[in-house]
């Protein structure tokens, strides 16, 4: 019985690691950082008002490499900081254990 506490703990700091918040589309944001890593997501750092997501770092984003679409989503974040476009992401309503907010989809605007 001595191994329920250490199994209750183990199964709590995996689940402290993502957190539910809500779901939505930004405001108009602009891409200030992308940041490739050699973990399973990329970061980036978007300037704008309106994060619906509620996560703790509020400019802060991911997507995972192997969601469909990222590759897409990738490029356009790229081509969108070298031309300072206005976009909106999709936050899903999950935050990473940096409290940052998760997103599945992006939409351009017209400067």
């Amino acid at each position: 019985m001595r191994c329920m506490p250490i199994v209750s703990g183990i199964c709590a700091l995996l689940l402290a690691t993502v957190a539910v918040a809500d779901a939505g589309w930004t405001d108009e944001v602009v891409v200030v950082e992308l940041i490739p890593t050699g973990r399973h997501y990329f970061e980036l750092r978007l300037a704008g008002k309106n994060n619906p997501s509620g996560c703790r770092e509020k400019g802060w984003y991911y997507i995972n490499y192997d969601a469909p679409g990222a590759d897409k989503m990738f490029d356009l974040f790229v081509d969108s900081l070298k031309a300072e476009l206005r976009l909106k992401v999709y936050v899903t309503g999950v935050c990473n254990f940096n409290g940052y907010a998760e997103i599945s989809s992006v939409s351009v605007s017209a400067k």
